[in-house]
């Protein structure tokens, strides 16, 4: 489930923007959605479905769209991982952290996280339900199921699941991860009070081998080009092959675990009024004054655990010893936040939703639990906001802050503005931003944690700067972003363990250009160029260039009811410094020393529709076929040192949605 992460501004839709691969991840569509409950006939036959998250008074759409498969995978395109789904993932495309105040530092598997931010509050005429199922190469499977319908006209509720479960291609690297969702949306029948109910929970489980021994060497032996699962490697010792799904058993690798609650109450104060047609008259409100409550509960697990553990590699890369040659290696964070947030929203022109100004206070009570003390904090924010989605579209202003006014994240405050024009003798949009955040350091760099493996340092708060101006023309689906990045007191890890501040004030500039060509009727070429370039001597690597293009015959082959999309997809990165992995705090980390230098890698694949059934199939990593070596898939390429892709998967992926 690839949503769009939440921030102080509010999103906001652009039509016709999902004909640009990439431009919406989720989902398309968008309108005023100032009365998204009102009457209708339950007994109709056509389905009307339609969601918004918590931080958007937007109504959206759901995507039914096929050209581009990464939103329906979990790891998304500007992405590396470590040679398997579930494995831990970082974006290529450099990006600085979003969130200030408190923030417990472990995002490596974000990327299959479900946040209550990203949750969807559907309305629906009917009950929907969705199935999906996806099949990897080495028995990988991916199962989805979510449900939702409105069991009055004004209360809908939604069921999701999630199963994400892969043996790996290369040994000790097993994952099993599982999501959890329930979720409720309810308005009172005079549309004045409004709850939002979740309960949320993930459970992250990784193995972690530390990267394979010696990697050259083994990709290039013969003996190992049979199965790669044989190829030894730093962690794990020597596991046997399973492809029993049910088997959770995680020896030595990375358990997370959350869980969220979450209530949040809104009543509106305003004007009453009512649509007659015919014999039916619908109740109308338009909210001037809202109140608004949230409560928060959070739970936090960290586990990294080797029960095997090989003293000569702990003393190597974490400077620590063990008991024995073979002993066991166990580090813990845990933690459980409270917050309550109290909003006051006023709405200047009641029958405009989208144009408001909030402000309001929040509340954080955090209680640690770690290897040698169980501390407790608590912060105290002010946030405010600002936003007017013009009717025309002509102009749309976003605004928003927040300060950390007391408590153990004092200090701390991010403001962002963003406004977007649109110009009709064009028929473009243009949109420029700002943000400025002053953050604390993540808890990993808090001694206290039982992560925190390096001597005795103090960290300054991490500052950055950030302009961005895009310039979308729809006719012509084309897209160009820009984004520069100011940034002072960089933290990150030079070692596995090591922590370092750069002091030095660098910048970073990312621009991107996205573009729809159409070579025919049905022959399309989605082409993505992202060109980086950083300041000398700074602590980051990324490549210069990376280029995704997808090339292909969009269509219907002639078949009413059939939507086909039939092509190849290549993804290609220049030569970098690509950082390394930390098994044991679930870090990746800057290096200087080794080169990543793939060639670009290609995948074949058939996507299609009919109705509401929706399939994928692909053959992915074709650019490892080695010619040389009898025509087998093992030209691996690299996602860090010690870390290669598989050869060719063939993936399989079938969706199909019900209306009852």
């Amino acid at each position: 489930m690839n949503m769009p992460k939440s921030g102080g501004a509010m999103p906001s839709s652009i039509p016709g923007i999902n004909q640009i691969s990439g431009l919406q991840k989720s989902f398309s569509g968008g309108g005023q959605g100032t009365d998204s409950l009102a009457r209708r006939d339950k007994f109709e036959d056509s389905l009307t479905i339609s969601f918004q998250l918590l931080s958007s008074l937007q109504s959206h759409k759901l995507d039914s769209t096929i050209s581009d498969f990464t939103k329906r995978f979990p790891i998304p395109a500007d992405h590396i991982f470590l040679g398997n789904i579930g494995t831990a993932t970082r974006s290529m495309l450099f990006s600085t952290e979003k969130n200030i105040g408190w923030n417990h530092g472990f995002h490596a598997f974000d990327v299959y996280r479900w946040k209550p931010e990203e949750v969807r509050f559907f309305n629906t005429t009917r009950p929907y339900t969705e199935l999906a199922y996806f099949l990897g190469g080495r028995t990988e499977q991916l199962i989805e199921t979510q449900h939702t319908q409105n069991i009055k006209p004004n209360w809908n509720i939604l069921f999701q699941y999630r199963l994400i479960n892969s043996p790996g291609t290369f040994k000790n690297q097993k994952t099993n991860h599982n999501n959890y969702l329930v979720s409720s949306w309810f308005q009172s029948a005079n549309k004045r009070y409004n709850n939002y109910f979740i309960i949320l929970s993930n459970k992250i489980q990784s193995e972690e081998n530390g990267g394979i021994k010696n990697d050259k060497d083994y990709l290039n032996d013969p003996i190992y080009s049979q199965d790669r699962f044989n190829i030894p490697t730093q962690l794990g010792g020597n596991n046997y092959f399973t492809r029993n799904f049910f088997n959770n058993t995680i020896n030595t690798g990375n358990k997370y675990a959350d869980a969220s609650f979450m209530v949040r109450q809104q009543y509106d104060f305003g004007k009453k009024d009512s649509l007659v047609s015919d014999s039916t008259v619908i109740p109308l409100f338009y909210p001037r004054l809202r109140f608004e409550y949230s409560f928060n509960y959070n739970k936090y697990q960290f586990e990294f655990m080797d029960n095997n553990a090989d003293s000569l590699y702990y003393k190597k890369n974490y400077g620590f010893s063990i008991q024995s040659a073979w002993d066991t290696v166990l580090k813990k964070d845990t933690w459980k936040e409270v917050v309550n947030e109290f909003s006051i929203y006023q709405f200047p022109d009641a029958k405009n939703l989208l144009q408001f100004i909030k402000a309001g206070i929040r509340i954080q009570n955090l209680q640690g639990s770690f290897s040698t003390s169980s501390p407790s904090f608590y912060n105290l924010a002010l946030l405010g906001a600002y936003q007017n989605v013009t009717k025309n579209k002509k102009w749309d202003l976003e605004a928003s802050g927040m300060f950390y006014l007391n408590g153990f994240n004092s200090g701390d405050y991010t403001t962002s503005v963003n406004l977007k024009k649109f110009s009709g003798k064009q028929a473009a949009y243009v949109e420029l931003g700002f943000s400025n955040s002053n953050r604390s350091p993540s808890f990993l760099f808090d001694r206290r944690s039982s992560f925190y493996l390096d001597g005795l340092k103090e960290f300054k708060k991490e500052n950055d700067v950030q302009l961005s101006a895009s310039f979308f023309i729809p006719k012509y689906n084309f897209k160009l972003s820009g984004n520069y990045f100011l940034i002072s007191n960089y933290l990150y890890y030079t070692t596995f363990y090591k922590l370092q501040q750069e002091a030095t004030l660098f910048h970073l500039i990312r621009i991107t250009a996205e573009k729809k060509f159409k070579i025919g009727k049905n022959w399309v070429w989605y082409a993505d160029v992202t060109v980086q370039q950083k300041s000398l001597q700074s602590p980051i690597n990324v490549p210069l260039l990376f280029i995704r293009n997808r090339f292909g015959y969009d269509g219907n082959l002639g078949f009413k009811n059939l939507n086909i999309s039939i092509g190849l997809e290549s993804r290609y990165h220049s030569a970098y410094k690509a950082y390394s992995y930390s098994p044991l705090v679930g870090k990746f980390f800057f290096q200087d020393s080794v080169t990543i230098n793939n060639i670009p890698d290609l995948a074949a694949f058939v996507h299609f529709r009919i109705r509401s059934f929706r399939a994928f199939l692909r053959a992915e990593n074709l650019h490892t076929l080695d010619p040389k070596g009898n025509f087998k898939f093992t030209n691996n390429s690299l996602a860090a040192a010690g870390y290669p892709y598989p050869g060719m998967v063939i993936r399989l992926g079938i969706y199909w949605s019900f209306v009852n």
